[in-house]
């Protein structure tokens, strides 16, 4: 028996969670084409440059890299091409506001298949400092040896 709302992560947004604060993630659709989908499952996707764009009243990702489908012919698709995201126009409107009064960035944080549909994870994004950068690396090594030394004891 399959488990309800399961899902598998093909790619996450490392550099995301490093540069920027993420706050207020929401989930939304893709509109992709065939071969698309069939490179997704494959696992040939990059999502480390992408932003969002938001342009007439609609939400799309800009710079997401799907590689060609070995198997596609004529039909394949552009690697680089802007997709259209699925939200609600209320999402869209919320998300716009913030990243033009608030100095938000929206950024994309993971991909992932969710019952057989390509989901992705946007979030607001607050760019961080430089002394906010080293003091996450720090906090991170001294996590690192705390759990090092509790394997030990």
């Amino acid at each position: 028996m399959k488990e309800k709302n399961a899902y598998k992560i093909i790619c996450k947004n490392k550099k995301a969670s490093f540069n920027y604060f993420i706050e207020e993630p929401i989930e939304c659709g893709i509109e992709l084409k065939g071969t698309e989908i069939k490179s997704i499952r494959l696992n040939k996707v990059s999502i480390d440059d992408a932003y969002i764009m938001i342009r007439n009243n609609q939400a799309y990702i800009i710079n997401m890299n799907i590689s060609l489908y070995d198997k596609g012919n004529i039909f394949n698709h552009d690697p680089l091409r802007d997709r259209k995201l699925l939200l609600h126009k209320k999402q869209i409107l919320k998300y716009e506001q913030k990243s033009i009064k608030q100095g938000y960035t929206i950024i994309p944080t993971k991909l992932y298949l969710k019952d057989g549909r390509c989901k992705l994870e946007i979030a607001l994004g607050k760019g961080k400092k430089l002394y906010d950068k080293r003091e996450d690396l720090k906090q991170k090594s001294i996590n690192k040896d705390i759990q090092l030394k509790l394997k030990q004891y």
